[in-house]
């Protein structure tokens, strides 16, 4: 069977404009346009669409979805499955949601109480859902789902004294770092390797097993993802360098 532009946005629940420009940078050509200019597009072309749209609502960016697509090996069968699985993750993670606002909705009302444990899991069942919506593929494709999956559990698994103890470290680097910026302090002083063990510290607080050279793979996103330099740089520019610096030189001496 085949579709116009028309039909297939239509069915697709994208626009018109969104499969021209697809076409203009190569990643999803039609079956054949007419001499009159319109594209019509067959069944290959649906299936190419169906796996572009599943990737970018897993947060692909389109030079990654083409550079996939257009392997010799790429294989849709497994694509279909690493979709599945990942959408049942974010299903399971939907549902604990959901069961915790409706416990949240039922405590207000009086209906029950909530007690402070509840609330306490609620919160970092919210933070890790942040970290995957933000950080996740990312986190993902450079350690693996198993890794994620485990430091996930871990953090879910703490108990509120551990949850503090995450927290303060978390505030002790962030103000650590932005008084050595500030002091013009050398990435290989003391002052740093301080920062770099609290890091440390904080990291294995999650982490199922630490290892130098995936500290410094860290260090190392933290200054190549804009995101994550963001939220070392927000008060003071130069923590994010400052600290990748810093973990790179004192890493394997500890």
């Amino acid at each position: 069977m085949e579709y116009s532009i028309r039909e297939l946005s239509q069915m697709a629940g994208v626009s018109a404009r969104t499969l021209r420009y697809y076409d203009e940078i190569g990643l999803l050509k039609p079956l054949y346009v007419t001499e009159a200019g319109y594209r019509y597009y067959g069944e290959k072309e649906v299936d190419i669409l169906q796996q572009i749209l599943f990737y970018r609502e897993r947060k692909f960016d389109l030079k990654s979805i083409k550079k996939m697509l257009c392997e010799d090996d790429f294989d849709r069968m497994r694509a279909l499955e690493e979709h599945l699985a990942e959408l049942e993750k974010q299903r399971d993670r939907l549902e604990s949601l959901i069961g915790t606002v409706k416990q949240t909705i039922s405590a207000m009302k009086g209906e029950w109480v909530m007690s402070d444990p509840e609330k306490f899991q609620a919160f970092k069942e919210k933070m890790v859902r942040e970290n995957e919506e933000q950080y996740g593929r990312e986190v993902r494709e450079k350690y693996g789902d198993e890794e994620v999956d485990a430091s996930n559990r871990n953090m879910l698994n703490m108990t509120e004294n551990e949850w503090e103890h995450f927290q303060k470290l978390e505030r002790e680097i962030r103000e650590s770092l932005q008084d050595c910026v500030r002091k013009g302090v050398r990435a290989d002083s003391e002052e740093a390797k301080h920062i770099v063990e609290l890091h440390k510290g904080w990291l294995t607080s999650a982490w199922k097993s630490y290892s130098a050279e995936a500290h410094k793979g860290v260090a190392g996103m933290y200054v190549a993802d804009e995101r994550f330099r963001q939220y070392y740089d927000k008060e003071q520019t130069g923590c994010a360098e400052f600290l990748k610096t810093a973990i790179e030189f004192w890493a394997d001496r500890m």
